[in-house]
Formats: C-alpha cells, sequence, structure tokens
C-alpha cells in the first residue's frame, strides 16, 4: 500500500525562531503604519485563522486578510528576513528513513507554502519533501480542511489512493490529532511542541513519539511495522517490548 506521510512544520521538523512572528511585524507594519500589538494563538492552527484574529485584536477588520496573505507570502518569498531556523532532533535522518522506504511526504502545515518553504531551506531539510503535494494555511481555517487537499494532490502526482489509513500526520499538537481524526487519517504524534503526552493521548493521538530522534521508531510508528522496539499496533500500542522510552502507546485511538 502506498503510503503519504504529512509532516507539520513548526516544533515537529523546525524550530524556527519566531521568524513567523517577525514576518507577521513586518507586513502590518507596511500595510498600516504602526506596530503590531499582539499575535493571536498559534499553535496547530493555520495562518488563515491566526492572521483573522490577530487583525481584529488589533481592530482591524478580518476583510483584509488576503491582503494581509499575499503580503505575507512576499516577504517570505524575498528571503530577507535573518533567522536561527533549526532542524528538530532526528528530524532529518526521519524523512530519510521514510524515502528510503518508500513512503511519499510532504508538509501538511499551517504557514503558507513560501514560508514553509523558507523554514525548510533554512534548516536544510527540503530534500524528500514534495511541497507540491502539500498542503498549507492559507487554503481554510480549519486545518482538517486541508488534508482532503493534500490527499488530492498526491493523488494526482502519484496515480494512488491515499484514503483513510494511507494517509499519515505527523505534528506535535492536538489540533495535528484533530485534523487526522476528523478525515479518517492515521496520526503519529511528537511531544517536542508545547504539549505533552498526556496531552495528546487524551486528543487521540494513534502513536506518540517523544521526538524524532530513533529512526527505527518513527518508521514503525508511521508504518506500523515490526521493528526491533516491537509492533505498533492500531491502537497505539507496543507490543514485543512495551513502554520502550521514547514510543508511548495511548489509552483510546
Amino acid at each position: 500500500m502506498d503510503l503519504l506521510a504529512l509532516w507539520d512544520v513548526d516544533y515537529t521538523l523546525v524550530r524556527a525562531d519566531g521568524l513567523g512572528t517577525r514576518l507577521y511585524e513586518v507586513v502590518f507594519r507596511e500595510m498600516f503604519g504602526r506596530e503590531l500589538p499582539a499575535v493571536a494563538p498559534k499553535a496547530g492552527r493555520t495562518d488563515r485563522a491566526i492572521i483573522g484574529d490577530t487583525l481584529e485584536l488589533a481592530g482591524v477588520s478580518r476583510d483584509q486578510v488576503d491582503a494581509f496573505l499575499a503580503g505575507l507570502a512576499r516577504v517570505a518569498a524575498d528571503g530577507a528576513m535573518r533567522a536561527q531556523v533549526q532542524p528538530m532532533a532526528g528530524a532529518p535522518d526521519a524523512i530519510a528513513a521514510l524515502a528510503a522506504a518508500g513512503i511519499h511526504q510532504s508538509v501538511l502545515t499551517g504557514n503558507i507554502r513560501p514560508l514553509a518553504a523558507l523554514k525548510l531551506r533554512l534548516a536544510g531539510l527540503g530534500e524528500h519533501l514534495d511541497l507540491d503535494v502539500g498542503a498549507y494555511g492559507d487554503v481554510h481555517e480549519v486545518r482538517a480542511e486541508l488534508v482532503t487537499v493534500a490527499r488530492r494532490a498526491a493523488s494526482q502526482a502519484y496515480g494512488a489512493d491515499f484514503s483513510g489509513a494511507s494517509t499519515v500526520l505527523v505534528g506535535d499538537t492536538p489540533l495535528d490529532v484533530e485534523a487526522a481524526l476528523a478525515t479518517g487519517s492515521r496520526v503519529v504524534a511528537v511531544a517536542t511542541g508545547s504539549y505533552s503526552a498526556a496531552q495528546l493521548a487524551a486528543a487521540g493521538a494513534h502513536v506518540i513519539l517523544a521526538d524524532l530522534t530513533d529512526t527505527s521508531r518513527v518508521l514503525a510508528a508511521v508504518t506500523g511495522t515490526v521493528t526491533a522496539q516491537g509492533t505498533v499496533t492500531a491502537q497505539g500500542t507496543v507490543t514485543g517490548q512495551e513502554g520502550a522510552a521514547g514510543l508511548v502507546g495511548p489509552d483510546r485511538a
């Protein structure tokens, strides 16, 4: 069966040093001639949703969202903003391991594409990720809506069916988990962001990893195959060596 792995970007693949927020500030200043007073909560949300709420906090109509997105795309594409964007521990090897296993990979991210591409490029993670079949944060306010977009693009590109559990989301927030469950996808949660393993388990993640540093566990989590640590079951538990460090099976699927 062909598999499509869709990676979240921030705090799953990269640590971006506040790059997105600084670009928001640049665009707001250019559009409205004043400083951005606050940014709405971001974790797991799409740029379209975040920008709408951020503009409202600043007393600006949500009618300006599309113009703001266009400005954000422009400043991200020119690459002038400097930032210390770093890959998350294990991310390069995890991506390479999935590629070696023949798994199609892209991103499903709240970032708009130019911003996602910039972060990945600065982190040195462009190889093996087909950004043309990804789904990005300008498409919809609701993250789950991006899954259909990515599946359709991947099916057209690869001539394969990625319905149901053949699509696997990898992310660090409950909204990544929610997007997967709402679309019948599998989800591998990584506790590398602001949410604990317990919170990700409560959200319903099928499998939870402490991080991406053990590539065999990442591969087992994404594919469900047998590894030295055991078999990842449909419920996310590990048989053969239960409780292996770095791989947690939640109480519910």
